[in-house]
This record gives structure tokens, sequence and C-alpha cells, in this order.
């Protein structure tokens, strides 16, 4: 599909995020904390930017899971939401997603700021059942406005262990939730970066990682069911 790759080059070509970050002396600093910058590319090691960014989704998935045991409501169900989550942790399919998708390390503070604009639609809430699907399609749709260059949808479904036609559908109803608000400031970049950082330095321990069935093309979607009453949520946190 190429209806993002058509609204990234109208869009902002000439202001990509990767001048930002040369050009940007006022966060030079926390870029190269997070990894964004071109020094951090000399460092072998996966980028922190991924680390913190699982931490904080495993924190509110953890938030809004303690709610729904104790309020014993749910919110909306979409077709993000599996019949069961991955084995694999938030922050190992982050790295995986890393390390084959060869995206920016841009892409993934991208990516949180999308992942708050849709939750705050006010009728989704992060959980284990959502959170890697809404993961992999904002990090691909970050890829797609954000790099030069960055993989098909087949591949990212690969990637992702959904099917290629299941990853068309979550794009499509990714951007039209977010009205195809796309373009992401430099200062609201910043924003985020710091956020991530000053979070990330108050992040109490993770009580249990998420775990529930295996990462291959039968993850089944429970596709967009009726969900049941609303409750508080916590999201990204993001612009």
């Amino acid at each position: 599909m190429n209806i993002t790759q058509e609204i990234s080059q109208e869009a902002m070509n000439s202001q990509m995020l990767s001048l930002a970050l040369e050009t940007d002396a006022m966060g030079s600093e926390i870029y190269l904390a997070l990894g964004l910058s071109e020094l951090s590319k000399r460092i072998p090691e996966a980028p922190r930017v991924l680390s913190l960014v699982s931490l904080l989704l495993e924190r509110y998935v953890q938030k809004n899971e303690k709610l729904i045991e104790t309020t014993k409501r749910r919110g909306t169900i979409t077709i993000f939401h599996g019949l069961g989550a991955p084995t694999l942790s938030i922050r190992q399919y982050i790295e995986r997603i890393f390390k084959y998708s060869s995206c920016s390390p841009s892409c993934f503070v991208v990516a949180h700021i999308y992942l708050d604009r849709y939750l705050q639609r006010g009728d989704v809430y992060l959980t284990s059942l959502n959170v890697h699907r809404l993961l992999i399609t904002s990090v691909m749709i970050a890829a797609k406005f954000v790099d030069d260059a960055f993989f098909n949808n087949a591949y990212y479904a690969k990637v992702g262990g959904v099917s290629t036609a299941e990853m068309n559908r979550l794009e499509m109803d990714f951007l039209f939730s977010l009205n195809f608000r796309l373009h992401v400031t430099v200062d609201a970049f910043r924003r985020n970066c710091i956020q991530l950082e000053k979070e990330a330095s108050n992040a109490y321990p993770i009580e249990r990682p998420i775990h529930v069935c295996g990462l291959n093309e039968g993850w089944q979607s429970k596709g967009e069911a009726e969900g049941g009453a609303k409750f508080q949520r916590f999201s990204c946190g993001a612009v």
C-alpha cells in the first residue's frame, strides 16, 4: 500500500526529523542519551530509546489491566485486539522490530507520539491484547513518514507476526483513527524525548512481564467486536 508513502512525499520532505536532530542544539544532549544522534550510531548496542519506550508501554499496560481487574470493566474492542498476546515481551518485540526493519531510532519516538494520538480518542485502552499490533503498526507508519528508505507492508507483517492482509487493515484503521495527522513538529519531537527520559527516571519496577500465546501468522484478532463500558485509561502521555 502506498497511501502513507504518498502523504510522506507531499508533506514534510524538507523538514525531516533527521535534519532536526543535526541542527537542534537544544535537544542534542537528550538525542545523544536516547541514541538518536549521529554519534550514537557508532555504539553497537541497541539505542536506549527502545528500552525507554518498552518500559513505559509495559507500565501503561500494567496499570490498565489492574483497572480492568478491579473495575470488572473493559474498553472498546478494536481491530488491534488479539485473542491473546504473543509470548514475546514488549521489550523483545520492539527489539525484534528494530533488528529486522532497519528503521531509524527516531521512528520509535514518532511511533510513541502516534500511539498517544490514537489512544487519545478516549475509547481505546492499551492492554496486553492490543499493544503489540499497535506497536508494529505505529512503527511501520513512522518509518514510512520519517525514513528515506523502508520496507513494505508484507515485510512488516512477517516481522510483526501477522498476515499481510491484516497488516494492511491495521494500517488503514490507524491512519483513519488519526485522521491522517502524521506531522510531528521538531518541538513536539524534542518534548517527547524529554518526557521519555523523565518518566523512565521515575520508573517503578514492572511487577510481571506480559506473557500469553505464540508469535506467528496464526496470531488471531478479535476484529471489531463491540466492547464494554469505559474506564479510566493510562496512555503514552505523548504530544
